[in-house]
């Protein structure tokens, strides 16, 4: 088996060229709206946002994919988490966001993939938990996957990296990769 390298750095989730499929914290109709979602339907166009209306609405944990139109990027993977102490069982349906999501790029035979922090935002998860959450699932699923070979975790600020980077160190079958 190929290791499968995941890395956490600080920046835009909408400027990742290098990047084959970047995962989009969407809500259910997969709207333009604030934070990533505003990010990445504002860099893509109006045809992300026409392309989205054939895929809504999503359900929490579950991902769909479309085309990246003016990213940079060949996909984006759409992904509704759980809104936190609202959507229960809050940390499976994160955990399914995550997974739905490597497991869809690697159907696609995409080689690489970068989430941000999902459900953080306006959805109120706690940054360590959903961290944990994360890292965990990805390690969980590492053993599925083909194709991928980056996991990116693309954060926001300098606290988000922190307690990202602290996570990985943390998921004893990821650190080190």
């Amino acid at each position: 088996m190929t290791a499968v390298k995941v890395e956490c750095v600080k920046g835009n989730i909408a400027a990742q060229p290098d990047i084959d499929v970047i995962v989009n914290a969407a809500n259910a109709e997969l709207l333009p709206g604030s934070g990533v979602a505003g990010a990445i339907h504002g860099a893509a166009g109006p045809g992300l946002a026409e392309e989205c209306r054939t895929l809504a609405p999503i359900s929490p944990g579950e991902a769909v994919i479309s085309s990246a139109h003016n990213l940079p990027n060949g996909h984006v993977i759409h992904c509704l988490g759980p809104v936190y102490g609202v959507d229960e069982p809050s940390d499976r349906l994160l955990a399914d966001c995550f997974r739905n999501a490597l497991r869809l790029a690697d159907q696609r035979d995409l080689s690489s993939i970068a989430f941000p922090a999902i459900s953080t935002g306006v959805f109120g998860y706690p940054l360590r938990d959903a961290a944990a959450v994360a890292m965990k699932t990805v390690a969980d699923t590492l053993a599925d996957l083909n194709s991928v070979r980056l996991v990116r975790f693309v954060l926001f600020s300098d606290q988000d990296l922190s307690i990202f980077d602290e996570a990985l160190k943390l998921e004893p079958d990821l650190s080190g990769r």
